[in-house]
């Protein structure tokens, strides 16, 4: 049997986005996420992250400091009832030394990455994202995409 699945971006969907969120100071969970994530969570679906940190490979801040926010963030999940079954990230970024790479959304690579290894039916999947290249990267990966204004509240989404 398959799993079903709820990705979400990070900025701007889980996190409040100003430009890049570059410490643990800068990283503010938004209003609801959790609250959110935990009833997802009840109707049987295994939560993803799947963000762009190409901050990192521009200088704008470390790995070590992104895996101090991640860590924060699962903190937070775990003490609101609420399991993160990954975080999946792309560190590279087109304009640095980096370059263009296959992870980086809009391709789709680190959702077909979870889709493979939790055995997730795409069919009945989301990935609430803030920009169109999550839904681009959604339809790549045979995922519904639901587009939300950039530091909005997920409250709006009507998931079953």
């Amino acid at each position: 049997m398959l799993n079903k699945a709820i990705f979400l971006d990070r900025d701007g969907v889980i996190n409040h986005e100003n430009g890049y969120t570059t410490s643990l100071s800068e990283f503010k969970i938004l209003p609801d996420v959790l609250l959110n994530l935990k009833k997802w969570q009840e109707l049987g679906y295994l939560l993803f992250i799947i963000s762009n940190q190409g901050g990192i490979s521009k200088g704008l801040f470390t790995q070590q400091e992104l895996e101090k926010m991640h860590t924060f963030f699962l903190d937070e999940s775990k003490k609101a009832g609420v399991s993160i079954s990954e975080i999946y990230y792309c560190m590279h970024h087109p304009q640095s030394n980096s370059g263009k790479c296959i992870c980086r959304k809009p391709d789709s690579v680190m959702l077909e990455k979870a889709i493979a290894r939790f055995s997730i039916d795409p069919k009945q999947s989301y990935f609430i994202g803030d920009k169109d290249t999550d839904m681009q990267a959604a339809q790549k990966a045979g995922i519904k995409g639901i587009l939300v204004p950039i530091n909005d509240s997920l409250n709006k989404i009507n998931i079953h």
